[in-house]
């Protein structure tokens, strides 16, 4: 007897192909042969008979096609973050602007704030020496 060539144990890619639509397609029809009824990666490996690894790693396009029955292909979430982004880099940009007007409003709040501390000091310093001024002027009356 002859030793078993591993590869005749193999389907063609084409065909192999062909079974992973048509297990696709089964399940979204709800005729699975194996019961899945929810569309992914291993239920549809389950009903072709292969591992999910074949099919991430060869059939890239029907991972997609299983990723769009499930309603996230690549493309979709990348076009979603990609919104998701720029609505983000908007707020960031108002925040920044936000942030800027504020430390303008703080620097001129300082500035107000160190006048008014000025004038109290010097509003102090008079009072102060109207304080000696009028109890001199009173001692001298008596």
């Amino acid at each position: 007897m002859k030793p078993k060539d591993k590869a005749t144990n193999y389907k063609p890619a084409e065909d192999r192909q062909k079974d992973l639509k048509l297990a696709l397609y089964r399940i979204q029809k709800g005729r699975s042969r194996t019961g899945e009824t929810k569309v992914t990666i291993a239920a549809v490996a389950r009903e072709a008979g292969v591992s999910t690894a074949l099919i991430h790693n060869y059939y890239p396009g029907i991972a997609e096609a299983i990723r769009e029955a499930q309603g996230r292909s690549n493309r979709t979430v990348r076009d979603l973050k990609q919104q998701e982004l720029v609505a983000e880099r908007k707020k960031s940009a108002n925040y920044r602007e936000e942030i800027e007007e504020l430390r303008m409003k703080v620097a001129h709040l300082a500035s107000i704030n160190e006048v008014i501390l000025d004038e109290n000091r010097v509003l102090k310093a008079k009072l102060s020496d109207r304080k000696v001024v009028d109890m001199a002027s009173r001692n001298l009356q008596d």
